[in-house]
């Protein structure tokens, strides 16, 4: 399969570097830009056409796929684009900044035969799927509560380095649409639906820019769950991300993408009437049952298929997989817009200092 990326920032870099890991299956055939400069030189390290339009692009009988790694508030115009020209599309998370624009994918998506992924990398990391099992199939029994909690550092340098940043034009948010968004969805993907939502967020840290560095909900999910959101670009030096899901009979923690700890009872489980303390945690037993050894650190370089990968791979794999089989991706549009939807609900409760139902939401 042959893919044009479309954007040639840090981000189109890395959908570049992921497409050509993944040869022979994937190819890189053009770089795409509006400002020449970018696109000639991410094509010219990487031996494949600079072009400056998408139209170009989406014209080319040699581009089977695209991705999209544009600013966020501009996805759905490429990505709408590309379907129609009956290209696949991998689009960069999020999947949009508002609710209406994400929409316009999905109804794109529906009224073709192509198939349209949303990045979201970390739900292939060996903690999220051995804890999105382990919900799948009851192990920790009812569900009642979790949080999702990202105490990261951004400077104001990093704020003031591009036009776009921390606006709610193209940025679209700030601490959890732009950073905090890969925990949310995992946050979501294993609690699930997220029905209502009440949140606070400010401006706490930084100057000149129109979004929060900082935010605090609480989340009512349809099953009944109770959850915590908190994320932040305040927090020097900048710490970890962590996902935590209890229910009546286990827990799960995932802390900086590894599983740091795993409880599902047995049978037995119940003489312990005020819980089983440090001797519960399984989280090591489970890896191994599941065919992992020691969870690499962040700084192992993994590989698919034998090749030196980036953090994108197994989920590109994945894409292409879906195309081959005529299935659908992971992570696709519908979950994407989950994600999205409880991100700006928690923007307008924030605004409007009061409880927002997420199905009320138009954008």
């Amino acid at each position: 399969m042959r893919f044009a990326v479309i954007g040639a920032g840090v981000i189109g870099r890395t959908h570049a570097q992921t497409i050509q890991a993944l040869g022979p299956r994937a190819e890189l055939a053009a770089v795409v830009d509006v400002v020449p400069e970018r696109a000639q030189k991410l094509a010219g390290e990487l031996g494949v056409d600079a072009l400056t339009s998408v139209d170009e692009a989406l014209a080319r009988s040699d581009v089977d796929a695209v991705t999209i790694g544009t600013p966020s508030g501009l996805h759905a115009d490429a990505a709408v684009a590309a379907i129609d020209a009956g290209k696949h599309v991998i689009v960069e998370k999020p999947i949009e900044i508002r609710l209406d624009a994400a929409r316009r994918i999905q109804e794109a998506e529906q009224r073709s035969d192509r198939t349209v992924m949303v990045v979201s990398q970390h739900r292939h990391d060996p903690a999220s799927l051995i804890v999105h099992e382990a919900l799948e199939a009851g192990k920790f029994g009812t569900l009642t509560s979790g949080n999702a909690v990202m105490s990261w550092w951004r400077s104001q340098g990093y704020y003031d380095s591009g036009d776009w940043r921390g606006t709610w034009a193209l940025d679209g948010g700030g601490a959890l649409m732009n950073q905090g968004i890969h925990t949310i969805d995992l946050f979501t993907w294993f609690l699930g639906e997220p029905v209502e939502v009440y949140a606070v967020a400010g401006l706490l840290a930084h100057e000149r820019i129109e979004v929060e560095d900082t935010a605090v909900a609480t989340v009512r999910f349809a099953n009944g769950a109770l959850g915590v959101v908190h994320g932040t670009t305040a927090a020097y030096p900048g710490l970890s991300t962590h996902v935590r899901v209890h229910g009546d009979r286990g827990s799960a923690v995932i802390d900086q993408n590894k599983l740091t700890y795993y409880h599902a009872a047995d049978e037995q489980s119940d003489a312990y009437a005020y819980g089983a303390g440090g001797r519960a945690n399984q989280a090591e037993a489970v890896l191994a049952e599941h065919g992992y050894g020691a969870e690499k650190s962040d700084d192992d370089e993994p590989t698919v298929a034998g090749l030196t990968a980036t953090s994108h791979s197994t989920q590109f794999a994945d894409f292409l997989d879906a195309v081959e089989q005529g299935r659908p991706p992971m992570v696709t549009v519908e979950q994407g817009i989950r994600t999205l939807a409880l991100i700006r609900g928690i923007y307008e409760s924030a605004r409007t200092q009061s409880p927002v139902k997420i199905k009320e939401l138009t954008s």
